[in-house]
């Protein structure tokens, strides 16, 4: 199955060359698997394509409640798993959001300009909110899309992949693109969508999403014997009683995940024996958990020699953030003086 993104129409913008891509992950909780078929893989293709700057978006991630004791080891382990995926420092720029301080900078212009409409109907934001008390609901929930429009438009990134659930995000971002440039002067491209072609992956309840928050996944990083335990709690066909039915593999989540790591000849065969009751759905679990196991097992060795060198994680992440506050810098001189303030370059000089 192909996950790779769909090129949009539209050349990238000169200027930068092979053009810029720029995404972003939160660091809340455990990186998996439906991440890095929805996500990560694409980014790792992209890298020879385009300059790519991603981000682990910690500041988004306070956007909610959370434990501000565990972060820091949140923060290492998105770091961890995003290189151990394959996100390659020679290759593309990796760094915290947090300290790269034009991200809120420009967060709050862009605040000026957003349609407060626009925020509230968006999809996302509708769906967090109906959880809980209207009293509760944070003002950062509401404007989390537009953190996200200046994560994207400081680096005037032309590419944004995402899926089909973000399109209206990244709608958002055009918009302020649109509405800068009319009000203060042509200063950010339009960024284009980099969909992807990968389907909502399922979380191991074949209710909802994966989720790390709604603990239904496996974890990009998990251990063999924690993998086989999650996989045996697994849903299949809600109809296959015993282990004599007949099983319908095109209503059954565990088939649909076989496609992502097992080979034709085994898809086949699975969905042949299934059919025909020749395989018991304990069986085929554990059939996908092995598979899972050994087409996972080069990231656990990579993270592991990570872990060994934290000094390293912390040398790339500051290497990326040198690289993205370079560019961002720049973007900010131009929009300062775009707003009538005095860019950086300009206050450093006269000093």
């Amino acid at each position: 199955m192909s996950g790779g993104p769909t090129e949009p129409a539209g050349a990238p913008d000169p200027s930068h060359g092979r053009g810029r891509v720029m995404s972003g992950i939160q660091p809340t909780g455990e990186i998996h698997i439906g991440n890095y078929f929805g996500a990560i893989r694409n980014w790792v293709e992209l890298q020879d394509r385009y300059e790519c700057f991603y981000a682990i978006v910690d500041y988004h991630a306070i956007a909610t409640p959370y434990d501000p004791v565990g972060f820091p080891e949140l923060l290492e382990d998105a770091a961890v798993s995003l290189l151990a995926a394959g996100l390659d420092p020679e290759r593309c720029h990796l760094f915290l959001q947090s300290e790269v301080p034009e991200h809120t900078e420009l967060a709050w212009i862009l605040t000026t300009l957003a349609p407060l409409g626009q925020l509230q109907r968006m999809t996302q934001f509708k769906e967090k909110a109906g959880e809980g008390e209207e009293v509760a609901i944070r003002a950062g929930l509401l404007m989390y899309p537009v953190l996200q429009a200046a994560d994207i438009l400081v680096y005037k990134a032309d590419r944004v992949p995402v899926g089909e659930d973000q399109v209206q995000h990244l709608e958002l971002a055009r918009t302020l693109a649109r509405r800068f440039n009319t009000t203060f002067g042509a200063t950010f491209p339009e960024p284009q969508p980099l969909l992807t072609r990968a389907r909502r992956i399922l979380g191991l309840d074949g209710q909802s999403k994966m989720s790390k928050t709604k603990g239904n996944h496996i974890g990009l990083l998990d251990p063999p014997e924690t993998i086989r335990e999650k996989m045996a709690t697994a849903f299949t066909d809600p109809q296959r009683k015993r282990r004599s039915d007949p099983g319908r593999p095109e209503v059954c989540n565990v088939f649909t995940l076989h496609h992502y790591f097992s080979d034709p000849d085994t898809i086949a065969r699975v969905d042949r024996e299934c059919r025909s009751a020749r395989i018991g759905c304990y069986e085929d679990k554990m059939l996908l958990a092995d598979i899972m196991i050994e087409s996972l097992r080069p990231m656990r060795e990579r993270a592991a020699e990570l872990r060994r060198d934290p000094g390293r994680i912390r040398e790339i992440l500051d290497r990326g953030r040198a690289a993205a506050r370079r560019v961002a810098s720049e973007t900010m001189d131009e929009v300062r003086a775009a707003l009538g303030l005095w860019p950086t370059s300009i206050r450093t000089s006269r000093a």
